[in-house]
């Protein structure tokens, strides 16, 4: 169960850090170029926009699976006290 647990903290936090990094990265090439996202129909931020809604929702089935098994832990940690 603890091994379950790291697992996913290290999902969570991957997720978290490679939409920053995403978002860092966008920021500074639409300040470099802002004349290549000019030319696009679509705001320069809709790619940030579809990652965030990815990245939130691996973090909440993340956080999900990690309330299961916390759960889980402390009903097994119950029935092993009787």
């Amino acid at each position: 169960m603890k091994k379950a647990n790291h697992i996913l903290n290290i999902v969570i936090g991957a997720c978290i850090g490679v939409f920053i990094g995403r978002t860092l990265f966008l920021l500074w090439d639409h300040k470099k170029n802002p004349d290549l996202y000019a030319m696009q129909s679509a705001p320069w931020y809709t790619g940030l926009l579809v990652s965030g809604a990815f990245t939130l929702a691996v973090v909440v089935l993340c956080l999900l699976l990690k309330l299961l098994l916390l759960r889980r832990m402390k009903k097994n940690s119950r029935d092993s006290e009787k």
